[in-house]
C-alpha cells in the first residue's frame, strides 16, 4: 500500500534496499517468535514522491537515504531518531547510498577504538561491517591491517579492498599466524566483528592473540551468549564495547557519505547479488543457506 504523509512525514519511493545479513536473518531465522516487519531493514534509497506540510528542508523529486524496512514506499522524517532522511549529493547512487548507515556506524566504531598510528590492528569477520570496518580504520594510520574469516569469499573480497594480510580460519590457525605476522607479539588491537554463537569462539581466540596492553573492541552482537574471559590472558587489557566519541551521527554520516562517494569506502565488491523485490523471500533464503556465496545482497524496488 503508499501510505499517506502527515504534516510531519515525507513519503519515499524506495529505488535500492540492502539486507543487513547480521541483524535481520538473525531475527528472520533463529528468533523462535514472530519478527515485525517494522525492524526488517533500514537501508532504503530512494527519492522523495510527496510531502507534508510541515517539512521544509525536503522537496518532491529529492534522493534520500531512509533507515526504514525494506519496501515500495516509507514514511521518512525530516528530524528525529527514526525512519530519518538524509539528503544524497548527485555523486552518491542509490546502491552505495543503501551501505551509508553501516558505514556510518563503522566511521564511529572505528572513531571509538583506542589505535596509535603504526599499530598492528586486526579484524576478527569480513561480513559487510568487518569489511567496511577494515577500509574506515586506514583514517587511523595503522601499521598493518590484518582481516580474519573462515569463508573463502569473504577473504577473497576482503583481500580485493586491500588488506595486508587476509587469514582464512578454515585452513589456518588464526591465532598462530597472527603471533608470526607480528613477530610473536600479538596484535595491538583486535575488533570483534564476528558475532552470535560464532562469535563466543571468536572471543576467545581475540584475547590469545592480542599483544600486551593490548585492546579488544566488540561491535558484534552476541544474542545474550556469555562471553569467556580469561582473567590471567587479560590481565593489564582493555576491553571496550559500542560507541563511545563526541562526534554526532549525523556529523559521521556525512564523513561515510563522503567516503563512499571519494573511494576511500568500496562497496562494489561487497555486493554479491541484484534481486527483484519479487525475489525477497529467495534473498533472504541466499544469505542464510549460502554464506560462501551470498554477502551483500541488493533488493531492486523499481
Amino acid at each position: 500500500e503508499r501510505p499517506e504523509p502527515e504534516p510531519d512525514q515525507m513519503l519515499v519511493k524506495v529505488n535500492r534496499s540492502l539486507i543487513s545479513r547480521g541483524s535481520e536473518i538473525f531475527r528472520r531465522y533463529v528468533l523462535e517468535e514472530a519478527v515485525s516487519p517494522d525492524i526488517m531493514g533500514y537501508s532504503d534509497a530512494g527519492q522523495v514522491v510527496a510531502i507534508g506540510h510541515e517539512i521544509v528542508e525536503f522537496s518532491v523529486g529529492q534522493r534520500v537515504m531512509v533507515s526504514a524496512p525494506h519496501a515500495q514506499y516509507v514514511l521518512a522524517h525530516e528530524t528525529g531518531s527514526r525512519k530519518q532522511a538524509y539528503a544524497l549529493d548527485d555523486e552518491l547512487g542509490h546502491e552505495a547510498a543503501t551501505f551509508l548507515p553501516l558505514a556510518t556506524s563503522s566511521v564511529m566504531w572505528m572513531r571509538t577504538t583506542p589505535i596509535d598510528p603504526g599499530q598492528t590492528v586486526v579484524i576478527l569477520g569480513q561480513g559487510i561491517v568487518g569489511a567496511l570496518c577494515a577500509q574506515i580504520v586506514r583514517e587511523r594510520s595503522p601499521g598493518s591491517v590484518i582481516t580474519v574469516d573462515a569463508q573463502p569469499l569473504r577473504c577473497e573480497i576482503s583481500s580485493k579492498l586491500g588488506s595486508d594480510h587476509v587469514i582464512d580460519v578454515s585452513n589456518t590457525d588464526s591465532v598462530k599466524a597472527v603471533k608470526e605476522l607480528t613477530n610473536g607479539k600479538g596484535a595491538d588491537v583486535v575488533i570483534e566483528c564476528v558475532g552470535g554463537n560464532a562469535g563466543i569462539r571468536s572471543f576467545e581466540q581475540a584475547q590469545e592473540m592480542l599483544a600486551p596492553e593490548g585492546v579488544i573492541h566488540l561491535i558484534s552482537k552476541y544474542q545474550g551468549a556469555p562471553l569467556p574471559l580469561d582473567g590471567d590472558r587479560f590481565m593489564n587489557k582493555q576491553l571496550i564495547a559500542g560507541i563511545r566519541i563526541d562526534q554526532s551521527r549525523e556529523e559521521c554520516m556525512s564523513d561515510a557519505a563522503q567516503m563512499l562517494t571519494d573511494g576511500r569506502v568500496r562497496i562494489s565488491e561487497l555486493i554479491t547479488h541484484r534481486l527483484p523485490w519479487q525475489q525477497t523471500a529467495d534473498a533472504y533464503h541466499l544469505l542464510y543457506d549460502k554464506p560462501n556465496e551470498a554477502l551483500g545482497v541488493i533488493l531492486e524496488w523499481d
